[in-house]
């Protein structure tokens, strides 16, 4: 049940993956961000591992057996992590949004205060209270003042709109790859790192760093990075009260009920559509045979 709900979460976010982390900072910039951040980058693969999550949990529980309670508390840490991690880009986010509408704004109170002044400047006074023409002297009347200065028809051509000030484009106060986003890229080590931590915490029997390391397919010197990153992204709050964990369990049994519906109505509406298909070829063949 629980990789199950892993493969819809990261399935859904995988969708998001190219928007969120195209501006991955590179090597060289990654001196300069936050720990936060660094935290976050360090679970990122740069391809998606062909083991699937359901076989990679299995693989875990297989070789370093543990308690329910443990991969239930995944969940729980992954929750926490998201909160607490996207809190400060959302804030940034929004303070970014908020400054952009008051530039905005701003500025398109500045270009109609230009354009009223740029009309009262080039408007003549005399023209204001004149007396337009008949119509039907109104081409002869055109033709009369093309040479009289300070008239609307001497001017060569209209004044322009002074155009709206843009950001500078080497500032994007939107790059997304800060916030902490759970997807094929990054599951697995939050997985095995979430397994080793959790273990310890809750379990009596626990094995060592270089076992799970062997049993996730990662560098013992990685696996011992990635434990410490977890435990900066939880706050090191590895504790979950029983309510907690009972509410995540009712969450979890709920959903693989909805996708167990989901999935056998799916499957007899295919059983049904074909039965309907071979009903229809098969009487075409009797007609044909008759």
């Amino acid at each position: 049940m629980v990789a199950g709900l892993l493969t819809k979460i990261t399935t859904t976010n995988d969708r998001q993956h190219e928007h969120l982390h195209r501006q991955t900072p590179s090597v060289d910039v990654a001196s300069h961000l936050t720990s936060q951040t660094t935290s976050v980058l360090a679970f990122h693969g740069k391809n998606v591992p062909s083991i699937t999550i359901l076989s990679y949990l299995s693989r875990i529980n297989k070789y370093c057996p543990t308690s329910y309670e443990v991969f239930l508390s995944l969940l729980v840490y992954f929750d926490r992590m998201t909160e607490r991690v996207n809190a400060g880009p959302m804030q940034s986010l929004r303070a970014a949004n908020e400054q952009s509408l008051r530039e905005r704004s701003a500025s398109s109170e500045s270009v109609a205060s230009d354009l009223m002044e740029g009309v009262q400047a080039t408007t003549p006074l005399g023209t204001q209270q004149a007396t337009p023409p008949h119509s039907g002297n109104l081409e002869r009347g055109k033709a009369s003042q093309q040479g009289i200065p300070g008239t609307p028809h001497s001017r060569p051509s209209q004044p322009e709109s002074p155009s709206l000030p843009t950001s500078p484009s080497n500032i994007d106060p939107y790059n997304l790859s800060h916030f902490f986003v759970v997807d094929s890229f990054n599951i697995h080590r939050l997985v095995i790192a979430g397994v080793t931590c959790a273990s310890k915490f809750f379990s009596d029997i626990f094995y060592t760093n270089s076992r799970y390391a062997k049993v996730g397919g990662l560098p013992l010197s990685e696996l011992n990075h990635l434990e410490l990153q977890f435990l900066l992204l939880n706050d090191f709050r590895l504790s979950v009260p029983v309510e907690e964990i009972e509410a995540y369990g009712t969450m979890l049994v709920e959903f693989y009920a909805r996708e167990v519906v989901a999935q056998k109505q799916a499957s007899e509406s295919m059983q049904t559509r074909s039965l309907s298909e071979t009903s229809s070829d098969s009487a075409s063949t009797v007609r044909a045979d008759s």
